[in-house]
């Protein structure tokens, strides 16, 4: 297949676009390469893959040194419209799937930045609908988030409930995202799926995520900062189990649902090809317990300094994987064990800390 995927100096992006061209694919790559984090790890998880810092030019097409002709990376926000629709219409052939994985990510952040996620997030997805539209792409597939189910607290989260009760623009941007995709289906015939990540972690992770930041603070004899006085439950989800998710709704363009009654309107299927999943572990995992496997892994005890809980946060995620295991046969797996594990060993030996 020929798999656009933007966001590929992400955490996600990066792990996505290793493995399909593992499995032999094409890989056209896109990120803008923000500084919302330290640009230092986006260009670091691009050379792992081939592409030099060096080469990387804001709209121009790099050819990865490592996959020759099978990846090529631009540097590019979504927001630019007309270098976007360029990159579709200069393809010598259509995209057969488009994995949009960039996105303005951060909850909090939104809080004190909104208009980056109107940009990046809202006008960026518009811009991706009607490129594909316009190109013949076979499917959209795109990130949405846990985040979305906001003040629900019917447990597990079930996607095919509304969640209309977001509590932050971030979580209402993807929101946005996912109505957005369902008029495309259904006025153009663009097969659409959304997914909905729960707490995605593993090697090569964000620095503004807990795992990072704990693991970083323990190794530096700082207190770890514990929100809600550590009552937090999260259904934390291993990359590795996101990738395989992902590349399983790749090869399974969304469908229209000829059982979908708009009396009694299914929120996670139509009428259209449009599908929403949940991607988790289902299974919560208590904030402690996750701290607990850090100190193991790390053999440090962290000293935790108990805060009460943050604006925008929920003390609590579980998904609701029925769908995706009826529909693709896939069942997130990986135990928060295994995955700190493997985060940690990456942490020390990308960091070379010697212990």
């Amino acid at each position: 297949m020929k798999v656009l995927v933007t966001g590929t100096a992400g955490f996600i992006g990066f792990h996505l676009a290793n493995r399909l061209l593992q499995d032999g694919h094409e890989v056209v790559g896109l990120d803008s390469i923000n500084d919302y984090y330290d640009v230092n790890l986006k260009y670091d998880r691009l050379a792992h893959a081939g592409l030099q810092r060096s080469a990387i030019q804001y709209g121009q097409l790099v050819t990865s040194s490592q996959h020759q002709g099978r990846y090529r990376f631009i540097q590019l926000k979504l927001e630019d419209r007309e270098a976007l629709q360029r990159i579709f219409k200069e393809e010598p052939a259509p995209f057969d799937a488009v994995v949009n994985l960039a996105a303005q990510a951060g909850v909090r952040y939104s809080l004190t930045n909104p208009y980056a996620y109107i940009d990046a997030n809202v006008v960026g997805f518009m811009n991706l609908l009607e490129c594909c539209r316009h190109h013949q792409v076979g499917h959209l597939a795109y990130a949405s988030t846990s985040s979305v189910y906001g003040l629900n607290v019917q447990f597990p989260f079930d996607p095919s409930l509304p969640a209309d009760h977001p509590m932050t623009l971030y979580a209402a941007s993807k929101k946005a995202n996912e109505m957005m995709a369902h008029v495309y289906s259904h006025l153009y015939g663009l097969p659409t799926t959304g997914l909905r990540f729960f707490t995605v972690y593993g090697p090569w992770g964000r620095p503004d995520m807990a795992l990072f930041l704990f693991t970083k603070a323990m190794l530096e004899d700082r207190p770890i900062d514990v929100y809600n006085y550590g009552d937090m439950e999260r259904d934390f989800t291993y990359v590795g189990d996101i990738v395989e998710g992902l590349v399983r709704v790749i090869q399974n363009p969304a469908r229209a649902n000829d059982q979908w009654d708009g009396a009694h309107p299914a929120c996670d299927s139509s009428s259209a090809p449009f599908r929403l999943y949940n991607i988790g572990n289902n299974a919560p995992v208590k904030l402690t317990a996750y701290i607990e496997a850090i100190e193991k892994h790390l053999g440090i005890t962290a000293r935790r300094n108990l805060l009460p809980i943050q604006p925008g946060d929920v003390p609590r995620t579980y998904a609701n994987v029925d769908t995706l295991m009826s529909d693709l046969g896939y069942k997130p797996a990986t135990s928060v064990e295994d995955g700190v594990s493997k985060f940690i060993d990456w942490y020390l030996g990308y960091f070379n800390v010697q212990r």
